[in-house]
């Protein structure tokens, strides 16, 4: 038709149609790509929930627990003390109870510490390493 040889018409409409496929291709990456970061997006914002909600109970559970075992603490002083008087002066066993727990204190701090520095940074790692593993599989597919 119109002077135009079948085999051209037919590497036009190829051409035109890879032209397109290509386009297309493209443009459904962009979404693929923009949809994959939303939902990445989504991902750290529901595991930072969890474990924010974990954080709360624990936290409150072990406020808790500090103020009963806080008040068992204090009793068991005075027993010691009163057992203490019954050997010493009651100034000295005291002084010895006292240290002693002291002595208790300092170590459980430094144990905290140590935990609290295992316990850092506050990030979501689980959604930081499928952003990772999607972006290799990006680039290896790219190539």
């Amino acid at each position: 038709m119109l002077g135009i040889p079948e085999q051209q018409r037919a590497e036009a409409a190829e051409t035109s149609t890879a032209e397109a496929s290509t386009a297309d291709l493209v443009k459904q990456a962009s979404e693929q790509i923009s949809h994959l970061v939303r939902e990445e997006l989504r991902l750290a914002q529901l595991e930072m929930r969890q474990k924010g909600k974990r954080a709360g109970s624990g936290i409150g559970m072990f406020g808790v627990a500090a103020v009963v075992a806080l008040s068992g603490v204090g009793a068991l002083v005075a027993g010691l003390v009163l057992l203490l008087a019954l050997v010493l002066p009651a100034w000295g066993a005291a002084l010895i109870v006292a240290g002693a727990l002291l002595v208790i204190a300092g170590v459980l701090a430094s144990i905290g510490g140590q935990q609290l520095k295992r316990a850092t940074p506050l990030k979501p790692e689980e959604t930081l390493n499928s952003v990772q593993a999607d972006m290799t599989a990006i680039r290896e597919r790219a190539r």
